[in-house]
């Protein structure tokens, strides 16, 4: 089905769920297709989806799900009112490992079609898979993190994966640094009186 005609979210999210472009659908138990709210005008976005998140069929559910929640609760984010959460691939690939070029290719149609509909003012890219699907094929999130690019009239910032954060806590404060400047832009953009509890 040609994605560019969906114009409805929950016709799109039940159309991706029956996507099987690349062979990852053959190695998980479901597709991930991404939760919050999809009038949202913020949208984090992450790799792919782990071993909880195919478990339960949500996005960042697991260990670094949980970081996550409490990073969007200091910027005072809530999942289900101010933002929504995806990610670049939505089917779990073997192991863990980072998708490959050609599955990120095929599962692209699904996350354009996402973000054309969401359309957010602001995207907050969590990990170097996500920049570079996004941003730059070469990309790297050490060197790219915490400077804003704007690509077709979105407000993007990549940050650390909450996953990086948990291997290694001294990545923690430049990635508040990240979101910081998030919650000033989104101020900024969106909502004046955004309140946040820490900045």
């Amino acid at each position: 089905m040609n994605l560019d005609t969906v114009t409805d979210f929950k016709e799109l999210e039940e159309t991706v769920k029956t996507c099987s472009r690349c062979a990852l659908r053959q190695g998980c138990r479901g597709v991930v297709f991404g939760e919050g709210n999809p009038s949202a005008r913020i949208v984090f976005c992450g790799e792919g989806p782990g071993g909880d998140e195919d478990r339960l069929g949500r996005p960042f559910v697991g260990k670094a799900g949980q970081l996550l929640d409490k990073m969007l609760a200091a910027c005072g984010f809530e999942r289900f009112k101010h933002v929504y959460i995806l990610n670049t691939i939505k089917c779990r690939p073997p192991g863990n490992r980072t998708p490959t070029e050609q599955e990120r290719a095929a599962c692209r149609p699904n996350l354009d079609a996402q973000l054309r509909l969401i359309r957010p003012a602001i995207m907050v890219l969590l990990g170097a898979c996500a920049l570079q699907e996004i941003v730059n094929s070469a990309g790297r999130i050490t060197r790219d993190r915490g400077r804003w690019v704007q690509k077709n009239g979105v407000h993007i910032m990549p940050t650390y994966h909450p996953a990086a954060l948990l291997r290694n806590p001294a990545l923690k404060r430049d990635a508040w640094e990240d979101l910081k400047q998030v919650v000033a832009r989104y101020r900024s953009l969106v909502d004046q009186d955004h309140y946040s509890p820490y900045c």
